[in-house]
């Protein structure tokens, strides 16, 4: 991949359904990107706007709903339907009036066809002949009952934008699946965090005493610890680990009754943020996610862990490898059980293995790597 000119100085838009607080990070660094080597971005305005509503409240989704330093414009989001359902719709009302106010000269789109709004925009940027960048997971195969709908809305969909930038490798085959050329196709893999500025911390080759491993993230069902409970208490005595839970949620109580019952190892730390986290990271041999999302994998792999995580979207592929730790299927005991004590046979291994955890989100899975190919889609350089 070419480097991307220092500096666009170019006025960029995007829109998202909802801003989740966790692209906080990668939204200030393309703003700073955007906005050109003198700071001031394309005819000394502002560089970066975006145009993101609020979710549902079922959703639980922790939403911004300011941006320093881009300019940041709350749209209104109808919905029909949950998100979770095949048949979701979101129209944003005030797409097109923040396009003529805010005058984007490139605009990345949420790649999602049940977004209403976003033909509109599309055709309001060709008017313009300006460049519409789409952003997604991917276009994944339907479900049986609504497969040829779905085959029929995503390919002339995908169609309409000029470039695409999958979140993923799986992505990016996805889409070139459904006719969209390899080379209006990029990769920014999902990254949360900039590239680690402190060197990997040196762990000794043999575990002091009972190997740890650590859980972040909050506590509720899809976290499935219920099932690391019962792997850790399934593993033989002498790997059995010290299991640290660092984290808060709705499901905390039930979890604190369930892990006394079934691994009474396990320790409760709370919530744990910034700073007051690095302790448990240090103190860590191996981190575990075995639900779904977890935005403290990467910051796991930062400080030199090997991982297990659940399979999910594909946005783990490019994180997760056979060199660095092991993808199990969510709600597979016997593989998550497998790959703990595959992991916690060989801690010589495990210590190979956290740190080319540290390598990949050093070089190749970080902020400033997703803000890179963002520049290079919106310019059209491979």
């Amino acid at each position: 991949m070419s480097e991307p000119r220092a500096g666009l100085a170019i006025r960029l838009g995007v829109q998202q359904r909802v801003l989740p607080e966790y692209r906080a990070p990668f939204f200030e660094a393309l703003a700073r990107a955007c906005a050109g080597p003198e700071g001031r971005g394309a005819e000394g305005r502002g560089a970066l706007g975006v145009f993101a509503g609020k979710p549902l409240p079922q959703e639980s989704i922790p939403a911004l709903e300011t941006l320093p330093p881009a300019q940041f414009t709350l749209a209104r989001n109808r919905y029909f339907l949950h998100p979770a359902s095949p048949f979701f719709l979101c129209w944003q009302a005030g797409l097109l009036a923040w396009l003529e106010a805010w005058q984007p000269q490139a605009l990345v789109l949420e790649a999602n066809p049940r977004y209403l709004s976003t033909p509109a925009a599309i055709r309001w940027m060709h008017a313009r002949r300006r460049r519409v960048i789409g952003w997604g997971l991917g276009a994944p195969e339907a479900r049986r009952s609504l497969g040829g709908l779905q085959a029929w809305l995503w390919s002339p969909f995908l169609r309409q934008f000029d470039a695409l930038i999958a979140y993923s490798r799986r992505g990016a085959e996805q889409y070139r699946a459904r006719g969209v050329p390899a080379g209006r196709i990029y990769v920014a893999a999902n990254a949360v965090a900039p590239a680690p500025a402190a060197p990997p911390p040196s762990r000794p080759p043999q575990f002091n005493g009972a190997p740890a491993l650590l859980f972040v993230g909050r506590l509720q069902a899809r976290k499935r610890l219920d099932n690391l409970f019962r792997a850790c208490a399934a593993l033989p005595e002498v790997l059995q680990p010290r299991l640290l839970v660092v984290g808060d949620g709705p499901a905390r109580a039930e979890f604190e009754a369930l892990a006394a019952a079934l691994y009474p190892r396990a320790e409760f730390t709370g919530a744990q943020r910034g700073e007051a986290l690095r302790p448990y990271f240090a103190a860590a041999d191996l981190f575990v996610l075995p639900g779904t999302g977890g935005l403290a994998v990467q910051e796991a792999m930062a400080h030199a862990l090997p991982v297990v995580v659940a399979r999910g979207d594909g946005t783990q592929d490019d994180l997760v490898r056979p060199q660095n730790g092991w993808q199990v299927a969510p709600d597979d005991l016997d593989a998550l059980i497998a790959a703990l004590r595959e992991a916690l046979s060989d801690p010589r291994r495990l210590r190979a293995m956290g740190l080319e955890s540290y390598r990949i989100v050093s070089e190749e899975v970080n902020i400033e790597k997703m803000v890179e190919v963002f520049l290079n889609a919106v310019q059209g350089s491979a």
